[in-house]
């Protein structure tokens, strides 16, 4: 150990090394924690400044594109797993796009007439379900009033009120929700169907998109973005057929089962319950507070029975279908996860919830690797 004596006093240059080392790690984790703030602010700027506005409108005119994308990138495993049995790829595209498009026409026929039916008796009931919330909450105000000795009747004039308004909104504004939702699907469906046609065409030379995309790189950098887009669409890829065959499932068996409880339009419930269910955690809660609402204020008996659909189609998503078919594919930290799903919901809300852990998991994945490339983990702990 090497000492030096000044004013007889001794410097211990080792300590004065740690020192300095710990000083270094400090200043590298400043480093990342001014990055992670100037992303924060970016992100609230950009919410601030209404840049998603114009970003969402422009998303809205590229959708076509955007949507053949997404269903030229679901379908081209199946495409090259046709190719392996020696098929050649324009007979495999042609094939796997017809029972595609024959899948989707078999969903809308069955579910959107049966549907459109419900949703209109369900609407003519809305006058019959606001009585009975109304009497719902009359039991319970004076259930209150009896076991607490006190006055609730202010709080059961608002929730009255409430009603009432919320009865007469839906009663005078069903016309032009109805306008506005037929106008929404003649636009959707125009977008659907113009994505339909571009997907089919980017099947055909699907792997020449890759290959143009990363011949726009540096040379230096096309190996590497080859590897981390393999990686990306390994993990994306099973998360998004995952995702989509657990909401196939759950809005079967909740259809199911809300049908045998009883309660009014049974399948646009299932429906929502299968939408929500992509939100991890959240999800389940979020479908199941309205049915809840409506099959008890039909009848005490209905909302046990819907409480029972529930609680077993939650039990099979838990025990089989995610162990199942989605396992850890995203490979995330429930805490991870639900720090992402709050903050995202803070930023864009229902939507934001929706994207939060794709998003999250692609993020860890190209951390993941430029940490293997460039050890930035090593650098900031000074290993």
């Amino acid at each position: 150990m090497f000492r030096r004596k000044k004013d007889n006093k001794e410097i211990d240059i080792n300590s004065l090394n740690d020192i300095l080392s710990t000083g270094k790690k400090i200043i590298r984790i400043s480093y990342v924690m001014v990055i992670i703030a100037l992303v924060l602010l970016g992100t609230y700027l950009i919410k601030e400044w209404h840049a998603l506005r114009f970003v969402g409108e422009f998303l809205a005119v590229i959708s076509p594109i955007f949507i053949g994308l997404i269903i030229a990138w679901l379908l081209d495993p199946l495409v090259k797993f046709l190719q392996g049995k020696k098929m050649p790829r324009i007979l495999a595209c042609i094939l796997v796009y017809l029972l595609f498009i024959a899948l989707l026409f078999l969903i809308v026929a069955l579910l959107i007439p049966a549907m459109g039916a419900q949703v209109k008796d369900f609407i003519g009931n809305i006058p019959d379900l606001v009585s009975g919330l109304k009497d719902f909450f009359n039991e319970l105000i004076l259930d209150l009033n009896r076991t607490f000795n006190y006055d609730f009747s202010s709080i059961k004039t608002q929730v009255y009120t409430a009603l009432e308004t919320f009865g007469v909104n839906m009663t005078t504004r069903v016309p032009d929700m109805a306008i506005g939702i037929v106008s929404s699907i003649v636009s959707g469906g125009v977008s659907f169907f113009l994505g339909l046609m571009i997907g089919f065409y980017m099947l055909f030379d699907f792997d020449k998109l890759n290959r143009t995309f990363i011949s726009v790189l540096p040379r230096r950098w096309r190996k590497s973005a080859t590897e981390l887009i393999v990686r990306l669409n390994e993990s994306l890829r099973s998360y998004v057929q995952g995702v989509l065959l657990v909401m196939s499932l759950v809005f079967i068996t909740q259809a199911i089962g809300l049908t045998l409880s009883g309660i009014q339009a049974p399948l646009v419930f299932a429906l929502f319950c299968a939408l929500t269910d992509i939100i991890p955690y959240f999800g389940p809660y979020i479908g199941a507070i309205p049915i809840l609402i409506v099959g008890f204020t039909m009848d005490p008996i209905v909302g046990i029975c819907c409480v029972i659909s529930i609680v077993v189609v939650q039990l099979l998503e838990n025990n089989f279908y995610q162990p199942l078919i989605m396992g850890h594919t995203m490979r995330l930290h429930p805490v991870t996860i639900m720090l992402g799903l709050l903050i995202f919901q803070h930023f864009f809300g229902i939507i934001g919830m929706i994207v939060a852990t794709p998003v999250i998991a692609a993020a860890k994945i190209i951390l993941t690797y430029i940490n293997e490339k460039f050890d930035i983990v090593g650098m900031v702990v000074g290993e």
